[in-house]
């Protein structure tokens, strides 16, 4: 039976997980990143972390007597938007810049110049914005590749870079409708040369190096395929390949995917959508969400005070909860303001209005992408944090009006894997 290894590069560490053809997850492993300050990250750091991981999940295998040398493809994911500069050898000339990176202002200004009205490489803290400070960093002009994370590290696999997938080079600018790269973009600055070839998720990219697979135990007929960004991993790991399937995430923010079979965009409320085979994933990401309830709450608040909670009660307050000043979905305005009054006395009251105004946002997110042709689901998985509250999740049921439940493969590695088997070519 032919496996496959997915490789998740997240914000915390680096996860893993072999699957077979039915599925079935066989082993993980995890490995945590070596601590690096924010501003000078070594992105040749993950690639050490990777390499750690994907052994530890050999051993596991191994542990339960299952033939590791079965691992026939492999496709890696990472966050969106996080990007450096390397050489012909595969070495970074700049530090990594993560995708919450911002403060470009600078570079803002010169997106803002050339490139189309609402575009979604617009703004300070876009990946485009992070390029450009990228590019004018590498004072030797040693660069030869632009890299997302998950490009970074298939490359090492294959050694042999300038090769990227459609979804993490969606932010950065790449027209998913024309196949290329915009003309715009290089009167930014951006210089051609940099920019990857792009292929669609799941395009077989090449076999494994040899060197490579022999220093990490496996099988030198492995296949490297294109794979996604973190977030649309996750999803492919708890939800099915079918229209209208609905996932939402409950972390530090709030982002909503729905599966549809036309491509859904409106850079006006922050919706756009990821191509997936013959699907489109449409979806956003609120400012509200985990990060508006640890303002207020510690987490062994927030599970004494649910329990006091009658979830089919409303609370009667009406709150759109933001931790800071801005939103980007459903409403992209970075001048929109927190609703957080009036603020009662009683803290299980106050949490029944956040954990209620959230659940709203999300009804407007769903709301806005049916408006646009997409489906309105009729269950939601939920991922993240927040979906072990069931306190929550019964409020919101009663908010949406339609099933909810929890996701049950949730580590986006599980998802990565599936890739090759889901849209392999």
């Amino acid at each position: 039976m032919i496996l496959s290894l997915g490789i998740d590069i997240g914000t915390s560490g680096v996860k893993t997980a072999t699957l077979n053809t039915g599925g079935e997850v066989l082993s993980t492993s995890s490995i945590k990143h070596i601590y690096q300050n924010s501003d000078k990250i070594n992105a040749s750091i993950w690639w050490e972390t990777v390499k750690k991981a994907i052994k530890l999940n050999l051993i596991n295998l191994k542990k339960k007597r299952i033939n590791f040398t079965k691992i026939e493809k492999l496709a890696v994911d990472g966050t969106s938007g996080t990007i450096l500069l390397a050489n012909e050898n595969l070495q970074p000339v700049t530090r990594a810049l993560m995708y919450n990176a911002k403060g470009f202002v600078k570079e803002a200004r010169i997106i803002e110049k050339y490139s189309p009205e609402n575009h979604i490489a617009k703004g300070q803290n876009s990946t485009l914005a992070r390029a450009l400070r990228l590019i004018n960093e590498d004072k030797n002009r040693n660069a030869k590749y632009l890299m997302h994370q998950a490009d970074f590290i298939v490359a090492n696999l294959l050694k042999k870079g300038g090769l990227s997938d459609e979804n993490n080079t969606l932010k950065l600018g790449y027209d998913i409708n024309k196949n290329a790269w915009p003309e715009w973009i290089i009167k930014t600055g951006l210089k051609k040369k940099l920019l990857p070839k792009v292929y669609p998720v799941g395009t077989r990219l090449g076999r494994i190096n040899e060197t490579i697979a022999k220093e990490l135990g496996l099988n030198e007929k492995t296949d490297i395929y294109a794979g996604t960004t973190d977030s649309n991993a996750g999803f492919l790991a708890s939800a099915k390949l079918k229209k209208g399937s609905a996932v939402t995430s409950l972390g530090s923010t709030l982002a909503i995917k729905v599966l549809s079979e036309s491509k859904i965009d409106d850079p006006n409320i922050g919706l756009y959508s990821h191509k997936l085979g013959c699907y489109w994933l449409a979806g956003g990401a609120s400012n509200s969400g985990g990060k508006v309830l640890e303002k207020y709450f510690s987490n062994s608040q927030i599970i004494k005070l649910s329990k006091n909670i009658n979830p089919n009660n409303s609370s009667e307050l009406e709150y759109y909860p933001l931790a800071n000043i801005g939103e980007r979905f459903p409403e992209n305005n970075p001048e929109r303001k927190p609703q957080l009054i009036p603020r009662p006395k009683d803290e299980t009251l106050f949490l029944h209005g956040l954990l209620e105004g959230i659940a709203k946002i999300e009804k407007k997110s769903y709301e806005a992408i049916h408006r646009l042709g997409g489906s309105f689901p009729d269950h939601i998985i939920t991922v993240g944090g927040g979906s072990k509250n069931l306190v929550w999740e019964k409020i919101r049921m009663r908010v949406i009006k339609t099933k909810i439940s929890s996701g049950k493969n949730v580590e986006a590695a599980v998802g990565t894997a599936k890739i090759p088997f889901l849209f392999g070519n």
